[in-house]
């Protein structure tokens, strides 16, 4: 009983004992630094075999494969689907890596995390199943016909990566937090969901230097719709996907804080009873920014019940998307 009390404590301690992510770049993987957070790193084989790394609440190293959903585990698991190795062998090969981590095959502290804050498995699955989607493309049937969005607008600089494709043609819009990809918003016809294990940040465009506008809009459709209707030209857009959550407020206050003097900050939500609860949320967000130079617009549809996208398919020749109607600070 001793000796495997002492076997289940030798494999607990390889699986948290080693950076699983500095054992992959020994392995020829290298960190991903663009698709990389504090709490998760993406690790890139020149074979194109491609994993989402992390560290569990337990304090385990734990990996995911994006192309192949069988392909995920600990430490163990890692070298025993590398190397074809029986579970002695690994032993042997782990015990030697806790002795000698820094062996000379091991590539540059920059092709691997040096540590990770720990998250649950659900947002590294979140993360897993986003980096396997597909950059949204040239046109989408549902953007275009059934929302009314010009994919003239989806190709300028503004929204460039920020929209993707999953698996199933369904329109995806990332969240993003403090520690990175949180969640995403599912758009489709007839369809709207969140991501499964997912929680709520923020969905943004890119932003610009010279960008004087932040524009708050309660989905990702609205937003884009908005910016249809009243330009995108030194504005940035995000959205919150319904009502807040307890973590959205502090992402709003930061992103209300950076603006330059003299900005503006354009309340863009839906004219109804939910529109209302958020429009007064963030006022009060604004007002605690202390930012006295900048200005509040709340700028919502004028008929009950509406939401921007609402008025954009309801205009029979939308305007060139940098065409503004919304006022310029």
């Amino acid at each position: 009983m001793e000796w495997m009390t002492h076997r289940s404590a030798e494999l607990d301690r390889f699986k948290t004992d080693i950076n699983l992510t500095q054992l992959m770049a020994a392995f020829g993987y290298a960190k991903h630094p663009k698709s990389s957070s504090r709490s998760s790193c993406t690790m890139i084989h020149p074979n194109s075999d491609k994993l989402i790394v992390a560290r569990g609440h337990d304090g385990h190293w734990i990996f995911f494969s994006v192309r192949d959903h069988t392909d995920h585990g600990t430490v163990i698991d890692f070298v025993q689907r590398r190397t074809g190795e029986n579970l002695g062998q690994v032993r042997r090969r782990l015990r030697d890596w806790l002795r000698s981590p820094t062996a000379p095959a091991l590539s540059p502290q920059n092709s691997y995390a040096q540590d990770l804050v720990p998250i649950t498995r659900d947002l590294v699955l979140v993360r897993t199943r986003f980096a396997g989607m597909e950059p949204l493309g040239v046109y989408s049937r549902y953007l275009a016909e059934e929302r009314g969005i010009p994919m003239e607008l989806l190709a300028q600089e503004r929204f460039n990566g920020v929209i993707r494709r999953d698996e199933h043609g369904n329109i995806v819009f990332p969240h993003y937090n403090r520690d990175g990809l949180c969640g995403y918003e599912i758009k489709n016809s007839g369809f709207t969901g969140y991501a499964k294990g997912g929680m709520k940040g923020l969905w943004s465009s890119c932003t610009e230097d010279r960008d004087k506008r932040l524009i708050i809009a309660e989905t990702a459709i609205d937003a884009l719709s908005y910016a249809v209707l009243s330009g995108h030209h030194r504005s940035h857009f995000v959205s919150v996907a319904g009502e807040l959550n307890d973590e959205q407020p502090a992402l709003l206050g930061y992103e209300i804080g950076r603006l330059p003097r003299n900005g503006a900050v354009v309340v863009a939500f839906d004219n109804d009873d939910a529109g209302d609860r958020l429009t007064r949320k963030i006022a009060g967000i604004f007002a605690d920014s202390n930012r006295l130079d900048l200005t509040l617009y709340n700028d919502r549809p004028i008929e009950r019940g509406a939401d921007w996208n609402d008025v954009l398919r309801d205009r029979p020749h939308p305007p060139d998307p940098d065409i503004g109607g919304c006022p310029e600070p």
